[in-house]
């Protein structure tokens, strides 16, 4: 398995309030986690990190008893999100500088040619399987809200003017509920961890042909990804994960 990640300011913004972690190579059960923190001043990066030290922390903690069982990762995944969305929430109660502060979060472990996602927010994570890319993660939006009512329709929502209002984060409500999903993550498959500040630049077939032009070198994958968002624009800060499974 090869994986490379890269977090960039992009264009427009004054800070990095994106945050990742990559695990290291000699890990048995891998996980990587992303962020996408908001808030006034620096309080969306106190969130992001929050968040994503938080969790790397608890997994890291419990990685012997996850390795004992891995039939209950959902378990261990869920628990991790909500300790972590519980912890930015009360740090969010100690500085009017941190007041209604939240981030997206996405956590992927990666065991047994398996991956188990829990996510909050619209950061996205997607599969590439031979000719096809999907999306695995439904985004926590407005929006999506509309498009799953049949109010509007996909094509609509893309440059919808509400799309980057936000259902639900973590940090912002004492107890919010990630979703949890497990899937197959088969030789030659590719996932995509990202924020939206890639998705809002590139569509699903615009990433998919660049990686795939760029396949048997994750990291150069990454950074071109990077750098086509930054000279459409780059509004956004700009995250992308990428994992190969050879």
């Amino acid at each position: 398995m090869q994986y490379y990640g890269i977090s960039d300011i992009g264009k427009k913004r004054k800070e990095n309030q994106d945050k990742i972690f990559l695990p290291d190579e000699n890990e048995e059960i891998k996980f990587f986690v992303l962020a996408d923190g908001m808030g006034g001043a620096k309080a969306g990066s106190v969130a992001s990190t929050t968040a994503v030290e938080y969790v790397k922390a608890y997994l890291k903690d419990n990685l012997n008893d996850i390795l004992l069982d891995r039939d209950n990762v959902e378990v261990f995944m869920r628990k991790a999100i909500i300790k972590a969305n519980n912890y930015v929430y009360e740090k969010s109660k100690t500085s009017k500088d941190y007041s209604g502060m939240g981030t997206t979060l996405i956590v992927v472990i990666v065991y047994r040619n398996k991956i188990c996602i829990g996510h909050i927010g619209d950061s996205r994570v997607y599969r590439i399987r031979k000719n096809i890319i999907r999306q695995l993660t439904k985004d926590h939006s407005y929006v999506q809200a509309l498009v799953d009512n049949g109010t509007i329709t996909k094509e609509e929502a893309v440059d919808h003017p509400q799309r980057n209002v936000l259902l639900k984060v973590v940090g912002c409500e004492k107890n919010e509920e990630p979703d949890i999903l497990t899937k197959g993550f088969l030789k030659d498959d590719y996932l995509l961890i990202c924020t939206d500040g890639l998705t809002n630049m590139m569509d699903a077939r615009e990433i998919y042909d660049l990686i795939l032009e760029n396949k048997n070198n994750v990291k150069l994958a990454c950074q071109k990804l990077v750098k086509e968002s930054n000279e459409r624009g780059g509004y956004d800060n700009i995250s992308v994960i990428l994992i190969s499974n050879d």
